[in-house]
């Protein structure tokens, strides 16, 4: 059953906590990022030795394994939008439906121990790449698709949310139904 499309507009992290996950971007320096990203990208393989890795908690949200499958690919996204901005002056990034990637990739069929390697090797090779951004390219631009203009800085802050924010999604606790009272 395919989940359906997250149509938000998320470049609001860049100026407020969100209210999820608690996670500030707006507070969070670019030059921090790169080890945020390894930190997080270290956490994802213990989710996904869980027993239920491929279990949707509800027909609307991702099991853990396509939250997984979808942070590797964050950070391979990412890491291509980091290198255009490096190198293009003020590209724009080719569009990316997450949605559908999840369904055409068949996240939830993919094998944990491989998904686990795979981000993990991703998010090590975008952490390098933000650590070689020189001080004066933290500037430099470039847009989405659908016009949202980000900096390199701002780029990599509203990155960090999606791996932290998604981590949160798998680990929170999930409310338990609760009897009504008679």
């Amino acid at each position: 059953m395919r989940i359906p499309a997250d149509t938000k507009d998320w470049t609001w992290v860049l100026e407020r906590p969100c209210p999820e996950c608690s996670f500030d971007a707006s507070t969070t320096s670019e030059h921090d990022v790169a080890n945020l990203v390894r930190g997080v990208a270290d956490l994802w393989p213990g989710v996904l030795d869980r027993p239920d890795v491929r279990v949707r908690p509800d027909e609307q949200t991702w099991s853990p394994l396509e939250y997984a499958a979808h942070v590797r690919d964050v950070f391979r996204i990412f890491r291509v939008r980091l290198d255009l901005m490096l190198t293009e002056d003020n590209p724009t990034f080719p569009s990316w439906d997450q949605d559908e990637t999840a369904a055409a990739e068949r996240y939830n069929e993919q094998d944990p121990a491989v998904v686990a390697d795979e981000l993990l090797v991703a998010g090590q090779e975008l952490a390098d790449a933000l650590d070689a951004v020189p001080n004066a390219a933290w500037s430099r631009p470039g847009t989405r698709g659908d016009g949202a203009q980000f900096s390199v800085a701002t780029l990599a802050k509203y990155l960090i949310h999606d791996p932290e924010h998604h981590l949160w999604d798998v680990t929170k606790p999930r409310q338990e139904a609760v009897p009504p009272v008679s």
